[in-house]
């Protein structure tokens, strides 16, 4: 048996519990025989600890604590700690994702062409129509003034 096989039986050997091989380790290896003595010392001492009994009012003063404790006004961060509400707002997460994943892309839409018009060219519906168009090109006069700033500046 190795150093290492003897420290994981260490406990069980310091509890008098017998373990194959352990005592030929023992005579031969003493930094190991001292390690179990000092375990075994060890829990002697703690097997003659005994846990200091509380004072006789402990009792009362924990329920005035918990008395006042429950008297305390309570935040309104409080329903926050419900599991029903964090089951909910975990759901509404989900469902807000699916929904976002699953919208339409805003550039895709802009993308698609227009439908073709029922209205056949050369008729006075195309004309005006055509006509609608050309007007809200010529609507913005700012760029008409500039575009002849720049035929000015163009042919001196």
């Amino acid at each position: 048996m190795t150093c290492k096989e003897v420290r994981e039986y260490m406990l069980d050997a310091a509890q008098e519990n017998r373990v194959a091989g352990l005592d030929e380790h023992l005579k031969s290896c003493a930094s190991c025989a001292r390690e179990l003595e000092s375990m075994r010392q060890t829990m002697a001492l703690l097997d003659e600890w005994e846990a200091p009994e509380p004072s006789s009012y402990f009792d009362s003063r924990l329920r005035a604590r918990v008395r006042e404790a429950a008297a305390e006004p309570r935040s309104w961060l409080v329903w926050l700690r419900g599991p029903a509400v964090a089951f909910a707002l975990a759901a509404l997460m989900v469902a807000s994702i699916a929904l976002f994943r699953n919208a339409p892309d805003h550039k895709e839409i802009a993308k698609t062409p227009n439908p073709p018009s029922m209205v056949q060219t050369g008729t006075a519906v195309s004309d005006l129509q055509e006509l609608e168009h050309d007007g809200d090109m010529y609507a913005n006069f700012d760029m008409l003034d500039d575009l002849g700033t720049e035929a000015e500046t163009a042919n001196p």
